[in-house]
């Protein structure tokens, strides 16, 4: 009698097919292979892991540390990143500790078009490649030290000159890097269109932060302050809870979700603002949009300062350390401001 007639599958086959049967994941929405515009919909359920009840599930993007987790057997969530190809790590965990993973591959085309831009706005392009950057360490961040260097470098880049930053820090320390391009004084409405590149030095990082200032026609500076927040997990905006001339400058929370080392790594994510000012410095911070997917801000507060400057408008790239000490790396590639 010959046996093999009776055993169609190999044992390798028969593993393979084993393994999927017990994985507990099924993700229904994005398909493995396929290409999507960014932010895509993830749907996913897994009733039970390895035989037992499924208590949470969660996904991830490529190789970043940070898990979004949801407490329930399904999981429906818009996805947002940089163009490319993307590894979606779609999990559940079992409720005496089993894990399963299905991993799905992702090409990400492009991006959903961000805020409404008119098309009388002044726009300063390739800001990233102005030759007058300069870098202090931000007093702000505490007792820890801090220093920075920054420059136009060829790789990674989006097919223009890239600037990196190079931040050394201990005990939490952050550095500033700032570069003026402008002295509109006049202009209410603003958008910061700009594509960040994080690599895996990333986990260093405590905040990101991404300003506008604008000294305005009573020669007080409004300070659009905005950041990715690692330590709340949201974006975050500036406020004077004092006067112009006795300012108390303080960050607020939103209730939008960000952290910077649950951006995926190695890839360029587009990071958009939306803000304008009145006359007499109040700010009103609109949306977000990181990878086209858009966050409502929604908020207002008062953000004028007595500094005695000359007429500006300049941005500022902050990077805050996270821990003891640690060098990280950031990028920033076609950095935009419009204004109207």
């Amino acid at each position: 009698m010959n046996i093999r007639k009776y055993l169609p599958l190999s044992l390798s086959a028969f593993a393979v097919l084993a393994s999927h049967a017990f994985a507990g994941v099924t993700v229904s929405s994005p398909a493995n292979g396929s290409q999507v515009t960014s932010p895509f919909t993830l749907s996913a359920n897994a009733p039970t892991c390895s035989s037992q009840n499924v208590a949470a599930m969660g996904y991830s993007l490529d190789g970043s540390t940070e898990t979004t987790i949801v407490k329930n057997t399904s999981v429906q969530a818009n996805v947002g990143s940089g163009t490319g190809w993307h590894t979606l790590h779609v999990k559940a965990w079992g409720q005496q500790g089993a894990v399963c993973v299905t991993d799905v591959s992702v090409n990400i085309t492009s991006a959903l078009s961000g805020p409404s831009i008119p098309s009388n706005a002044a726009s300063v392009s390739s800001i990233q490649a102005l030759n007058n950057w300069t870098s202090i360490k931000d007093s702000a961040t505490g007792a820890g030290w801090a220093s920075g260097w920054t420059g136009i470098v060829g790789s990674p880049s989006q097919g223009g000159p890239t600037r990196q930053f190079s931040t050394s820090f201990g005990n939490y320390g952050g550095v500033r890097y700032s570069s003026s391009f402008a002295d509109d004084t006049e202009a209410h409405n603003f958008v910061y269109d700009g594509f960040v590149y994080l690599n895996s030095s990333s986990s260093q990082i405590g905040n990101i932060e991404m300003d506008i200032n604008q000294v305005m026609p009573n020669g007080q500076t409004v300070i659009f302050g905005f950041q990715c927040d690692g330590y709340s997990s949201t974006w975050d905006y500036t406020w004077n809870s004092g006067s112009a001339t006795h300012p108390v400058d303080q960050w607020a929370h939103s209730k939008a979700y960000c952290n910077p080392r649950g951006w995926s790594t190695n890839t360029w994510h587009h990071v958009q603002v939306s803000y304008s000012r009145d006359d007499s410095g109040n700010v009103t911070y609109h949306s977000v949009w990181l990878d086209g997917l858009e966050e409502p801000i929604n908020a207002t507060a008062y953000s004028a300062f007595a500094l005695g400057w000359a007429p500006t408008v300049l941005t500022n790239f902050q990077v805050d350390g996270l821990g003891s000490g640690g060098s990280p790396i950031v990028f920033l590639d076609n950095l935009t401001v419009y204004r109207w």
